[in-house]
This record gives structure tokens, sequence and C-alpha cells, in this order.
């Protein structure tokens, strides 16, 4: 494969984290009820995550040669105040997110820090996915 394939799916990726963003800021700030308590710090903390990986795939964009995007992949944000729904949503996002990065894993080839860093996101995400399971 070559490094503009690599870049591609590192910008995927970084499109991806900056919808992430959005959808678990959204969430945050309409979670409604008891369930507000436990939801809202961790819709915030997994935006915060979202925005740290960003910077990261940035970087190795930029590391590469390529242009990062700055938009944030179009999959629609579903609007609810269900919790249900929200985290239904969230285990999509976060399902897809590791299916991406395991994908770019196997493109990186002589870069040990890079690799090292996308597979550091790349375990997050896999555990961002057995909490929001747990919480399901």
């Amino acid at each position: 494969m070559t490094g503009s394939k690599l870049i591609e799916k590192l910008n995927g990726g970084l499109a991806w984290e900056l919808r992430a963003m959005a959808l678990y800021s959204h969430y945050s700030a309409y979670v409604k009820g008891i369930n507000r308590l436990h939801l809202k710090p961790f819709f915030d903390e997994e935006a915060t995550e979202s925005a740290t990986h960003a910077n990261m795939v940035r970087v190795a964009i930029v590391k590469l040669g390529g242009v990062a995007v700055t938009d944030r992949d179009q999959t629609e944000i579903v609007h609810t105040t269900d919790y249900k729904v929200m985290l239904g949503e969230a285990l999509k996002t976060e399902q897809k997110a590791a299916a991406g990065y395991e994908e770019v894993l196997a493109l990186i080839k002589d870069d040990d820090e890079m690799y090292d860093s996308i597979e550091q996101i790349y375990f997050q995400e896999l555990r961002s996915v057995e909490e929001v399971t747990q919480l399901l």
C-alpha cells in the first residue's frame, strides 16, 4: 500500500474523530434525568478523548506529508434525549472507529513511533466499545 492510501485512511479516522467530538458534546448537553449524573461526565470525557485522538492522527498525517481534513465525517448524528439511543449511537461510533484504526495499523510500515501512537488510539477505542457495551 502506498503512503497516499495511509493518509486517506488517517484522514477518514480524523473526520470520524471530529464527528465523535460533535456527537459526544451534543449528547452531553441533551442527556436528561437521573442518567445525566453519570452519562454527562462520560460523554464529556469521550469528547475530550476524541479531540486528543484527532490531534494524534493529524500529527501522523502531517508527518507523512499529507493535508489533514478539517470537516467531520458526514454520518448523521441522531438527535435524541433518550439515553439508550445515545448509547447505541455511541457504540456504533466506537465500533467504527476501532475498525478504522485496525485498518490503519495494517498500513503502517517502518515507523514504530506512528504505529505505537495509532495502536494506543486503537486500544482506547476497544476499551470504549467495552465500556459503552456495559452501560447498555
